[in-house]
């Protein structure tokens, strides 16, 4: 049989009763309860995988900077290159290292980093030019 146990209403001094607690699991009393230790905050990657991982998203910022401002295509082949260097660094770097890079399977994130990376210089080079 489950029991009512009173919540206390932010807005009321009554408490309100409308939880239920199974008689099975222990309750904790809200001062036993202690705030977690601030962890030190971290401003490097932890990984290898990390630092490359930033390493291909300035590459990719460049690449942009460079489409919007110059040559479009030189921007996307750019961007096309980093992502294939993202696909190589998924494959060398065992998934503890890889950091961000690992997002699934390390063959699929391959065979995904490489499609795209191969799709953006190959659409990038063959485009023909549209007359002014």
């Amino acid at each position: 049989m489950a029991h009512l146990r009173a919540v206390p209403d932010p807005d009321d001094d009554e408490p309100v009763v409308d939880q239920f607690v199974d008689p099975a699991s222990p309750v904790e009393a809200e001062e036993d309860v202690e705030a977690p230790a601030e962890e030190e905050v971290r401003r490097y990657p932890s990984t290898i995988g990390g630092a490359f991982y930033l390493s291909i998203l300035v590459a990719a910022g460049i690449a942009l900077v460079i489409a919007a401002r110059s040559d479009w295509r030189l921007g996307i082949q750019v961007l096309g290159s980093a992502i294939l260097v993202a696909a190589l660094l998924r494959l060398i770097l065992a998934t503890r290292d890889a950091g961000m890079l690992a997002v699934r399977n390390r063959f699929l994130d391959v065979f995904l980093l490489t499609g795209a990376g191969v799709a953006l210089i190959v659409l990038a080079s063959n485009i023909p030019d549209m007359p002014s």
